[in-house]
């Protein structure tokens, strides 16, 4: 069960990095769930009801690497990660709070941390 919930999150975390999934405020309203709010490698805090404009969140051309679940419970589950940002050659720390809600995962929560 394990793998394939972490395949399924690693999945999730992907498409959120799709232009096609970025750019589509009616796709990522599926994945963030209501109460969903980001704290950006920027330091900005974003919410969900706030920040997702028509045109969505903006593209991105970024790499995903070192991905880990870590169930908080059978219905939430932290997610870690790595990100290299190809286009500002930043690399940064992710990391996800995902709920299950009304039968499918939802993003809750976001955080990155800019590294070396």
């Amino acid at each position: 069960m394990e793998t394939s919930l972490k395949q399924h999150l690693l999945e999730l975390e992907e498409k959120l990095l799709m232009p096609e999934i970025r750019s589509s405020r009616d796709e990522l309203k599926k994945l963030l769930g209501e109460t969903f709010f980001e704290i950006g490698s920027s330091g900005r805090v974003l919410y969900k009801n706030e920040e997702i404009h028509a045109e969505g969140i903006g593209l991105v051309k970024m790499r995903l690497s070192d991905f880990e679940i870590h169930p908080l419970s059978e219905e939430i589950v932290l997610t870690t990660y790595r990100i290299f940002n190809e286009e500002t050659k930043h690399h940064t720390l992710r990391s996800s709070i995902w709920k299950w809600i009304n039968g499918s995962w939802q993003m809750v929560f976001h955080q990155g941390t800019k590294t070396e």
